[in-house]
């Protein structure tokens, strides 16, 4: 009858229920990522890298523009302002004589005085140079978005992983609490035969200590399942000590897909491809606009001056017409700054091909390595579905007697290790599946 009431128990301790939280948020992996995405710090500050250019992008666009510009100096003269005129110097006309008869002086005296200028300048030879600075930003613009889908890449995988420890934390501490009732009930059912001098005092004692493993296991795994919540949290932008627990995945959902099939995927969309080409194009807009500076800038050119205060001088003048810039002799420097950007737009060119086979080979890592977290995953649901018959085959010898209480410890020991195995080796397959997702680049 003791043995009965005791294999009982331990049977009891083979079966595996649901936790009974208090009724704290359900969070799919899906919202989880969700959240990331929306609320993460380093994904908006990477969005505002992004916006940033698109200013940058508009900024040059207005240099197609006509440019304008205003000057206004306003002075107090300290002297008289003199302005002479020697007799004649306009002339001399018929029946009048010399223009101005005599030498003149007009004197403008200790005043305020103002001169403005304002000139419209439209660019004409510079337009296609203006194109390329605005393709340029362009592409700079696309370099941000590139780090941004990285940036989100990343902090998927992150999630992802983080999840995957929360679940099996969650799962593990579910089993320990069922073994930890086990033991309890135990420790009380062999304390109690103890005393009436049914069973050896060294069996209260084992069983106690045992309990006592166990409460300091439960103890440390939820302080550990407390700390990946919290980094959880931080990863999707949420308070810390916000609560929440996590939904199954099913063991069967694999990444069925081939290694042609996930080496295509990545070649299309990981973010560092896209930026070993971008930086490229890059290179190359910078070059066609250093050559672009050989030629001379012509603007259409309109401009303005006032005078006033002050004597002789028109009070307003305008003009309209073409203006030429051109810098003609610079000692070389246009060429050596143009071989430079020649030789970076040659390195990214060269990174290319580099960094296509380093995508290509961490696929291929990847592959492989979900490959074998799989056959492993499949060695540990073998060997846990081994201990639990053998713990079956034990109870039920214990109940009638054939066994000693600690084979059935020892069988209970076994199937609490392969639960553990088991759990590792699940946690491993799907961190293995996240790294192959990322390595793919997807989402």
């Amino acid at each position: 009858m003791i043995r009965r009431v005791i294999g009982s128990v331990l049977l009891l301790g083979c079966v595996q229920v649901a936790v009974h939280a208090q009724n704290p948020q359900v969070l799919s992996l899906e919202d989880a990522v969700r959240i990331t995405l929306a609320q993460n710090r380093l994904v908006k500050h990477e969005q505002l890298d992004v916006d940033k250019a698109g200013d940058r992008v508009a900024a040059a666009r207005t240099r197609l523009y006509p440019q304008f510009d205003v000057s206004v100096l306003g002075l107090q003269l300290l002297t008289d302002l003199d302005f002479r005129f020697p007799k004649g110097s306009f002339g001399l006309l018929p029946q009048i004589g010399p223009v101005p008869p005599t030498d003149t002086t007009l004197t403008t005296g200790r005043k305020p005085v103002a001169f403005v200028l304002a000139t419209a300048a439209q660019p004409l030879s510079q337009i296609p140079r203006i194109r390329l600075g605005i393709q340029l930003q362009e592409t700079t613009q696309e370099l941000a978005r590139n780090a941004l889908q990285s940036q989100q890449l990343s902090l998927v995988n992150q999630v992802k992983k983080g999840y995957y420890g929360v679940l099996r934390q969650q799962s593990a501490l579910v089993a320990l609490e069922e073994s930890l009732k086990l033991y309890r009930e135990l420790e009380r059912v062999v304390t109690q035969y103890v005393s009436e001098q049914v069973a050896l005092d060294a069996d209260r004692l084992d069983v106690k200590a045992r309990l006592a493993k166990e409460e300091y296991e439960v103890l440390s795994l939820r302080n550990s399942l407390q700390s990946q919540k919290e980094q959880l949290n931080l990863l999707m932008g949420r308070d810390l000590q916000s609560e929440f627990a996590v939904s199954s995945i099913a063991e069967s959902s694999l990444y069925d897909v081939n290694v042609d099939t996930a080496r295509s995927r990545a070649l299309q969309q990981r973010p560092e491809l896209q930026e070993a080409r971008l930086k490229a194009k890059q290179a190359d807009y910078d070059v066609r606009m250093k050559k672009s500076e050989a030629v001379p800038e012509v603007n259409l050119y309109f401009g303005f001056i006032g005078a006033y205060n002050v004597a002789v001088l028109p009070q307003n003048t305008a003009a309209v017409g073409v203006q030429l810039r051109w810098n003609i002799f610079d000692w070389g420097r246009g060429k050596l700054e143009l071989a430079e950007k020649r030789k970076t737009l040659a390195q990214a060119e060269n990174a290319v091909p580099e960094v296509q086979n380093q995508i290509l080979l961490e696929v291929n890592l990847r592959f492989r390595k979900l490959g074998e977290t799989r056959a492993l995953l499949h060695v540990t649901e073998l060997k846990q579905e081994a201990t639990r018959e053998r713990l079956r085959v034990a109870t039920n010898r214990f109940t009638v007697e054939s066994v000693l209480l600690k084979d059935v410890l020892l069988a209970q020991t076994a199937v609490a290790e392969s639960n553990h195995e088991y759990q590792q080796a699940l946690l491993a397959f799907w961190a293995a599946r996240a790294d192959l997702e990322k390595a793919v680049g997807e989402n």
